[in-house]
């Protein structure tokens, strides 16, 4: 398919690229992606271009072409990356903590884009920003081609939060970081804003990617942690990310798996605290017994996506506590960039590995 060649409002830097850039691009339910070659972007002032190392596919990605998640055609899918800045626009760019980027730097970028300014940004839910954009959820066009991490580069906008990540951590462990771990991450600090976690007794509801992290971070926190899910060998791995069983009804329950809501609300303990992580996608209703909770003091929160400050969060504690953990095993199979939804196939499957990752070149 051809590109639409629409060009961004503002002041732009072009930069060529040789060779071409490769974009895996979906165009809807039931359609192989299509490959298209794009031989140059136009950079905003604070964009950054990034050559990717390592993409992963997330339960998102495969949601959306199973048709189970709205999405807008025609897009570049993917938004779990690590890269390197190989191009900044004019006026530079910096990382969540000030530091400037220069060209060379191996970073992971945050999923949203925004303004920085409305009053939601304002408030901290810059996640939920007014004019708020997604990587691998946004059309292709308005924001150029390479807005999606299923490529072999991605046009990284002014507004994003980006981390600066180590050389010394696998790409398998870094990919993810924008996506499951930030989210767990946090996931665990909303639970930490209610309780203290040193001593707490944490329940988790699914065992994927945010359910292990999450239990892992929570366990790095001082709590006894036991993760629920139906899969035994889901169960069995979640005892290498410091799982347990409990003795006591948990304080704490973050219910990550989107089809445990009713047991989380029913399993917390008097006072304790339920965090829903997994129910974004559509799923069937869950009846609320108001009158429980209520008479229970239990305080019912959703999170959703993250901040640059959990994003900052999250890739600390993979270089440091979280290497006792076997995040570098969490992507099962390499596959390369263009066999795309082959892998996609595979990430679907009840067997499949935590992540699969698509590497460009390969």
């Amino acid at each position: 398919m051809g590109t639409l060649l629409i060009r961004p409002p503002g002041h732009r830097r072009d930069v060529a690229l040789r060779p071409a850039a490769t974009a895996m691009v979906w165009i809807g339910e039931g359609h192989p992606h299509e490959t298209i070659a794009v031989p140059g972007v136009a950079l905003g002032d604070h964009d950054v271009l990034v050559a990717v190392e390592l993409s992963t596919i997330c339960g998102s990605d495969v949601h959306t072409v199973q048709g189970r998640r709205s999405a807008p055609v025609p897009l570049v899918l993917g938004h779990e990356s690590v890269g390197r800045v190989i191009a900044t626009g004019d006026s530079g760019a910096t990382t969540v903590d000030g530091a400037p980027l220069r060209i060379g730097d191996r970073i992971v970028w945050s999923v949203t884009v925004s303004c920085g300014s409305c009053d939601r940004c304002v408030r901290g839910l810059t996640q939920k920003c007014r004019t708020l954009s997604k990587y691998g959820h946004d059309r292709v066009g308005v924001h150029g081609d390479l807005t999606g991490a299923f490529a072999s580069h991605v046009q990284v906008r002014g507004g994003t939060a980006i981390v600066r990540v180590p050389e010394s951590l696998p790409a398998s462990v870094l990919a993810p970081a924008s996506c499951a771990t930030a989210t767990a991450w946090a996931a665990v600090a909303r639970a930490a804003r209610d309780h203290d976690l040193d001593g707490a007794a944490v329940r988790i509801h699914g065992a994927g990617l945010v359910g292990l992290t999450a239990a892992a971070i929570a366990v790095e926190h001082g709590a006894a942690v036991e993760v629920r899910d139906p899969n035994p060998s889901r169960r069995a791995l979640a005892a290498r990310f410091g799982a347990t069983s409990l003795d006591r009804e948990p304080e704490v329950v973050i219910e990550a798996s989107g089809h445990a809501v009713a047991d989380a609300l029913a399993g917390v303990a008097t006072g304790g605290s339920v965090v829903l992580v997994g129910s974004v996608f559509p799923a069937d209703p869950v009846p609320l017994d108001a009158e429980s909770i209520v008479r229970r003091l239990v305080t019912v929160t959703g999170v959703h996506n993250y901040t640059g400050a959990d994003l900052v969060e999250a890739v600390g504690f993979l270089a440091g506590r979280g290497r006792a953990y076997p995040f570098a095993d969490a992507v099962g199979e390499m596959r390369p960039l263009t066999a795309v939804d082959e892998a996609l196939v595979a990430a679907s499957a009840s067997e499949a590995p935590l992540r699969i990752g698509l590497v460009p070149g390969r």
